[in-house]
């Protein structure tokens, strides 16, 4: 089935056409993996990127304070003893410099930079039924004919801006998903950052001491945890690379990817003891509090009630300002339902004299304008800078971006704009021959440990490309009564939950038209494995293959 490099004259005869057994889009964190395992199994692979280095989300995503919140030694592959402990983190949750370098570790050690085209964005990905094969055609003009298409685009990497009037301003505009990578001057400008979600929150506390005069907008407030960041000396990074038998064995297996699991129910415990659980966790300086203390958060509405008023109580006594606490403080929406941020000093950025919040919940921005943002009731808000932490068309858009076309020329982008479906987030009916990574109905971003999830997926994915392999098959695609059937697991798990009942990117809530579907599988990481395995032990149970 390996195909040489070959060139050829394109059906249309208008540009030249190389040919691969499988084209990777993206070099990030599953994209990098997903090259070196179809190029062991002897594949010849071609990944495509649009930046000029790896890293993904780690190398777009280069604004102020920019880091990890996955404690650093379980953000790593862990497929490889060697790869995993010749690495050594400096701190538990490193910044995107560091998270960068390690990336280029990965690619230089496991020598996948030749496979790689750089700086070249995926224009169109079309399925052609007589020769079963993907005809993919870039920016640069030279298309590549494919048997198989493998999107490692990432969930979160289609910057979103909703703002008229962009264009117009006089100053300068920075998206943080396409930050530049040269330094900033932020000192003594006036700076605006819209959006106040994880990102925004590492932008403001990093550089509230350094601007002339902050204004953050604020739309919807976050729960916050403070976050513990230790420094890792070579003692500590011993002491984490040990365990790398305990992380691979355990990993996989709890609810959300992470060391820490779920483990005591609410109603066992007396009111302190449930009230030590919550300090415990808080005082960790983790996600610990979120992924581990009381799984009923997301379906008992008076328990998720009295965890959130102690996260609210938390934040109070550190705003302390009454004004302040209202507009930073959620009061609408439960604990844990949206993304919980971790932050360092980010609210206490807000009692500094040059620091301001301007809501914007019931006073919407209008539009930007030549010399900065103008609200709804017509206040312009005059700025030097403008920081969009704006998120992304979270799930979908970095492939309703691309045209892809699959069986009778069906578009992807016009069959995810009427409903959001896809296979346990692995493969899209009528669409052959195309697996994904990072989309829809599998976990990812909202509840899951981005490497762990990603990793099994990859994993599942080049074992169900060497079954074919071994069988001489050339097709594979999920029926529709798979495909049926997984959209109403996911549904029904998801409507179980209070995550189903709140508005946020997890729902596409921020993208004006789009579906309504929690975007990310929260039956748990453990359980979403188990229903993948047992898929492949089924000789690939509900995916039809010729």
């Amino acid at each position: 089935m390996t195909e040489a490099a070959t060139t050829s004259n394109g059906s249309n005869g208008a540009h030249p056409t190389e040919k691969r057994d499988a084209v990777v889009i993206g070099a990030g964190v599953a994209g990098l993996y997903r090259l070196y395992r179809l190029r062991e199994q002897g594949l010849n692979v071609t990944a495509i990127d649009a930046a000029s280095g790896v890293g993904g989300t780690w190398y777009w995503n280069r604004y102020p304070g920019a880091r990890f919140d996955s404690e650093s030694y379980i953000y790593q592959y862990l497929f490889s003893e060697e790869l995993y402990t010749g690495w050594s983190w400096s701190e538990k949750f490193p910044g995107q410099p560091e998270i960068e370098r390690w990336l280029n570790y990965v690619a230089d050690r496991l020598d996948l930079r030749r496979d790689i085209q750089f700086g070249t964005t995926v224009k169109s990905a079309h399925f052609n039924e007589a020769t079963q094969r993907w005809l993919v055609t870039t920016d640069k003009g030279r298309g590549i004919d494919t048997q198989f298409l493998v999107a490692c685009c990432g969930m979160l990497s289609a910057p979103y801006v909703s703002f008229p009037g962009q264009e117009a301003f006089k100053g300068q505009p920075f998206h943080t998903a396409r930050w530049p990578e040269q330094p900033i001057d932020f000192a003594g400008k006036r700076v605006a950052v819209i959006g106040n979600g994880a990102t925004g929150i590492q932008v403001v506390q990093s550089i509230a001491g350094e601007v002339g005069h902050l204004k953050v907008f604020v739309r919807t407030p976050q729960y916050v945890i403070p976050m513990k960041n230790p420094k890792y000396g070579a003692a500590e990074a011993a002491a984490y690379k040990a365990k790398f038998a305990h992380l691979t064995a355990r990993l996989p297996h709890t609810f959300t990817g992470f060391e820490y699991d779920f483990e005591q129910a609410w109603a066992d415990l007396t009111p302190p003891q449930r009230r030590a659980v919550l300090e415990d966790c808080w005082n960790d300086g983790s996600l610990k509090l979120w992924l581990s203390s009381f799984a009923e958060m997301f379906f008992d509405e008076e328990v998720n009630a009295e965890i959130s008023e102690f996260v609210r109580q938390k934040m109070r006594e550190r705003l302390k300002d009454p004004k302040l606490c209202d507009l930073l403080i959620p009061s609408d929406y439960g604990f844990g339902t949206h993304r919980v941020p971790l932050e360092q000093n980010y609210l206490e950025a807000f009692h500094r004299s040059n620091v301001e919040i301007v809501s914007v919940k019931g006073n919407p921005i209008d539009c930007v304008t030549e010399t900065g943002i103008r609200t709804a009731d017509g206040t312009v808000h005059d700025v030097d800078i403008i920081v969009l932490a704006t998120g992304f068309d979270a799930g979908t858009g970095a492939l309703t971006r691309i045209d892809i076309r699959g069986r009778g020329g069906r578009s992807l982008k016009d069959d995810w704009s009427r409903d959001i479906r896809t296979t346990m987030g692995l493969q899209i009916h009528g669409y052959p021959n195309l697996f994904t990574t990072a989309v829809p109905l599998a976990p990812s971003a909202a509840l899951c440990n981005m490497t762990t999830c990603l990793q099994q997926q990859v994993e599942w994915i080049d074992a169900c490309i060497a079954y074919m392999r071994r069988k001489s098959l050339n097709v594979v695609e999920p029926t529709k009564e798979t495909e049926d059937g997984w959209v109403a697991h996911h549904d029904e798990t998801a409507n179980a939950t209070l995550i189903a009942k709140t508005s946020s990117w997890y729902l596409g809530s921020n993208i004006p038209g789009k579906p309504r579907r929690l975007l990310s599988y929260c039956g748990g990481v453990g359980v979403y494995r188990e229903k993948c395995d047992e898929v492949a032990a089924n000789d690939y149970r509900g995916f039809a293959m010729q």
